[in-house]
Formats: structure tokens, sequence, C-alpha cells
């Protein structure tokens, strides 16, 4: 018995001290490349976001009934019949209806004021209805030049933390910004400088940042990975929207950018450049380039196409269902 035990305990050792070779040799690899970067001034890239096997679950983007929500902060493009009109509630309804995993809540379709005796109540419905609240998104850009407009966007995105923390969202959507305020480099600058300050109140909150490829600075996908790659925070991503790349190889762009994603927003169409019009998205390969990538997380179909969403959302859920699994 006594053998047997000291064989055990020589086993541990080896291993112990093998485990720590192991640890070290990383370590000092890390920390070598860490003082290259440093000495040549070239930024690492962050690690990617997701190690293991690709898991996509399916939500929907409450922005794919834009013109339909009872509260809403933008001009409806279209006035819908008053039957066919809905608040958040119904949206979650609709959500658990068509088997989805979460619920994407847009801030545009939230009555206005934000109370948090709402935000408890929809959290509560939702639970309740085994749909998560799998994030939501904001309109802000952290390109204003004048420095009291900029920290009033910051302010916006702060106080949407606070709600998203209450709702148990674990992401908020976040624009970088317009190109046109000034010069491209100069944008950016105020853009990593805003999410500077603002993603330590988020991860305060346990609440990912995800920077939308949506035109303006980030309207390529070197910009988008650069802003990134120089913010380099780990509650910082990249929410990827599949529509939103207008270049000549957008499913390159997007294969690109899925390491770096927190979230996924799946269009069912695209325009490529040079294109005069819409083309129907490959949904095939969209969610191939996930698998391929290990996307774990959640990917909401965001709904802008042409057709009345209450026609055309349940194929294209269907669709994404048997592609998922």
């Amino acid at each position: 018995m006594k053998a047997g035990l000291s064989e055990l305990k020589r086993t541990c050792l080896r291993l112990l001290m093998n485990t720590s070779r192991r640890n070290w040799m990383v370590n000092s690899l890390t920390a070598a490349a860490s003082l290259a970067a440093a000495s040549t001034g070239v930024v690492a890239a962050p690690a990617p976001m997701h190690v293991g096997k690709p898991r996509l679950r399916l939500s929907l983007a409450a922005y794919s009934f834009r013109d339909y929500f009872k509260d809403i902060d933008h001009p409806r493009k279209v006035e819908p019949d008053p039957a066919k009109k809905i608040d958040l509630f119904q949206f979650v309804d609709y959500c658990f209806d068509h088997h989805c995993d979460g619920a994407e809540l847009t801030a545009y379709y939230f009555p206005n004021p934000i109370t948090d005796e709402f935000l408890l109540k929809l959290k509560r419905y939702a639970f309740l209805k085994g749909i998560a609240i799998s994030g939501s998104a904001v309109g802000n850009s952290f390109t204003q030049i004048d420095p009291k407009k900029r920290q009033d966007e910051i302010d916006k995105v702060k106080k949407w933390i606070d709600h998203a923390a209450l709702l148990g969202a674990p992401h908020i959507r976040v624009f970088a910004g317009t190109a046109d305020l000034a010069p491209k480099e100069e944008a950016k600058k105020l853009c990593i400088e805003a999410l500077r300050e603002v993603l330590p109140y988020a991860a305060s909150k346990g609440v990912f940042l995800g920077i939308e490829n949506h035109g303006g600075i980030v309207a390529e996908a070197d910009d988008l990975l650069d802003i990134v790659t120089k913010v380099d925070h780990p509650w910082l991503g990249i929410n990827l929207d599949t529509g939103n790349f207008h270049t000549e190889d957008l499913y390159g762009d997007i294969a690109r950018c899925v390491p770096y994603a927190v979230n996924v927003q799946i269009k069912v169409e695209v325009r490529p450049k040079a294109a005069k019009e819409n083309q129907p998205a490959d949904l095939e390969r969209v969610v191939k380039i996930l698998k391929d990538a290990n996307y774990q997380g959640f990917a909401a179909l965001e709904y802008e196409a042409k057709l009345d969403p209450y026609d055309a959302i349940p194929a294209f859920m269907d669709r994404l269902h048997t592609l998922f699994a």
C-alpha cells in the first residue's frame, strides 16, 4: 500500500513540474511577445473571443419590426395597420411563438421615460417565457468633436449599460460614429478615447459592448479591427452585422471579424461594392463562416427587407433553425 502511495506521489510531482514548466513557457512567450510589440510599436491583436466548438443561439432583433412598435423614437417609414402594432411584451411573445432562444430589445422601442419598474416587469415576463434577453442596441456617436456632445454620447451609453444590467442583458450594440465630423484617423482616436472611458463602467456592470460595422469610420473591416485592437479590452468586441459590409469581398470581411464577435446580427440581404441594389444573402455561407470560426453566442435575425415582416420573418426563422442545427 505504502509503495503504491509513494508512486502516486511521484507521479503527481512529475505532473506538477511539467505543468509548471508549460505555464512558465507560456508566460515567458507571452511576455516576450508583449515586449517585442512594445519595442516595434505594433499593437498585438486581442485574443479571439471564442474557443472550442461552435454554438449558435437564435435571437430576433426588435428592429425587425421597427415600424410596428407602439413606442418608437424614430420616424416610421410606413404607417402599419393598428392591429399589427406591438409593444415589447408582445415582441417577447412573438419570439416565444417562433422558438427563439433570445430576444434583442432595441433601445428605440422602450416607453419614455424608462423606469426600473418597467425594466423589471419586462425581465420577469421574458424569464417566465423562457426567452433570454440576448442584448440591446443603442444609437450613439463617439466621433463628436465637441467635448460636451461627445460626453453626452458617453453618458447615454452608460445609462443604457445600467438598463441592460437591470434587464439581465449581457450585451449592448454601440456605434463607433460618423466619418463626416473629422478626418478618419482623428475620428477613430475620438472613438477610442470614448470607448476607453465607458468600458470600465460596462465591465463593472457585467455588460459587453459590441461595436457594429455600421458605416462611418467602421465601414470597412480594417478600421473596425484597428479600433478593437487598439482598445484591447476584455469587455469589448464586435457586433457583427452580416449585411453592413459593402465591399468587394464582404463574406471575407465577415470571416475576418467573427473571431472578435460578441453578437451577430444576420441580414437576409447584402449589397456588394458596385451593386446597384440589394441581393439575397447567402445564409448557408454566412452560417458556415460562423461555425468555421467556432462562434459561440447569439445570432439575431435583423430583418430589413421590403416584404412585411409578419409575412417574411417566419420562413427565415425556420431556415436559420435548420442551418444552426
